[in-house]
């Protein structure tokens, strides 16, 4: 595992050319290519928030992935947010999500991923996410709550990246989904397109949907809808009896050479989960790159890993960082394992036991 300075560093720099390549495909639009460069300015200023806290003793990661509510208008089949234990306590409030966001914010955390559950199902995040410019907000959705009135918001602000989760064609998208979900989610689409809205797709990588998601034709198809942002995210088997879905190493490596090939080919920006880790030595969970808040408030090492020593109605983000248990697993050798798969997830009975 690469030192942690040298880490930092090159973290840094890769969210600086990430951004550096979204001003390059907004290059047609000015009001999106304006916005990045301010991104950019914002994102440099974010980086010397986190090295100064650094000298301080607090690590504080470039990205917070946020599940801010478990509700959702669908049951897909191997959804982590409906495999995890759900607890009897109540989800944030729009109180304390924007606390955590405006702390989050003064530590240097730039990007502040909105998963759920279906994050509009809590329809004020607009409202939260609209004091908080210079933070970039990729919200993961299934698309179908995008009426016109939130289209129009997203519009206004740029800093809200709608991603939309897909798993291919109709069939494929409906077979996991639900019926009908595909032909709703391309309205949707058509609708960002013509309000000139910067959106991505969220791809689950499966052995059922491989084949088609890597295929040129299907990404010239997306980046003709407008879409500029695809993210590969490999499927981890929650639910039992689904371990045939994971991709085996030899797909894995497929894979990046077919994204490495997009990259170079077409104008997006394209990203694998957990692949791209491997430049930085490994699994990024725990505070090393990032961190995961649950609904309910609980600080953990990653979304498939849902175990923590540390509750953000009790303590403050800065204190939580500090945490022994998140420290533990950054200074294990579990976290370098870069074969492909979840490194946490595979290890889930070792997390646990660093709490019980």
């Amino acid at each position: 595992m690469k030192d942690q300075r040298e880490f930092i560093n090159l973290f840094n720099r890769s969210i600086w050319n990430l951004f550096e390549n979204a001003l390059k495909t907004a290059y047609a639009n000015p009001a999106q290519s304006y916005f990045f460069l301010k991104t950019l300015r914002a994102q440099k200023k974010a980086s010397q928030k986190r090295t100064l806290w650094e000298k301080k003793g607090v690590h504080v990661p470039p990205f917070m992935i946020a599940s801010i509510t478990n509700r959702c208008n669908l049951h897909c089949s191997g959804c982590y947010a409906n495999a995890r234990d759900k607890t009897s306590d109540s989800e944030m409030s729009k109180v304390e999500l924007t606390g955590l966001i405006s702390e989050a914010n003064e530590l240097g955390i730039s990007i502040v991923i909105l998963g759920g559950g279906e994050p509009f199902a809590r329809r004020e995040i607009m409202e939260i996410t609209s004091g908080f410019p210079d933070i970039i907000f990729p919200l993961f959705t299934n698309g179908l709550l995008m009426d016109d009135g939130l289209i129009a918001g997203l519009k206004k602000q740029k800093n809200v990246v709608p991603v939309i989760s897909m798993e291919g064609h109709e069939n494929q998208t409906d077979e996991r989904r639900g019926k009908g979900v595909h032909d709703a989610v391309q309205k949707v689409i058509l609708k960002m397109k013509k309000a000139g809205i910067f959106y991505g797709v969220s791809l689950t990588v499966t052995t059922n949907n491989f084949d088609t998601i890597t295929n040129p034709q299907y990404i010239k198809e997306q980046v003709e809808l407008g879409c500029k942002l695809f993210f590969y995210i490999e499927y981890i088997p929650i639910k039992k009896g689904t371990e045939k879905m994971v991709i085996n190493q030899k797909q894995r490596e497929e894979l990046q050479s077919r994204v490495d090939s997009f990259r170079a080919g077409y104008p997006g920006l394209f990203i694998t989960f957990p692949g791209d880790e491997e430049e930085f030595g490994g699994c990024l969970s725990a505070g090393r790159g990032f961190v995961h808040v649950s609904p309910e408030g609980d600080l953990e090492p990653c979304p498939f890993a849902p175990y923590s020593d540390s509750n953000l109605k009790e303590l403050s983000l800065k204190d939580a960082l500090k945490s022994d248990f998140l420290k533990r697993i950054r200074e294990s050798n579990k976290l370098g394992e870069t074969r492909g798969g979840c490194a946490l997830f595979a290890e889930r009975e070792w997390v646990r036991s660093l709490i019980h």
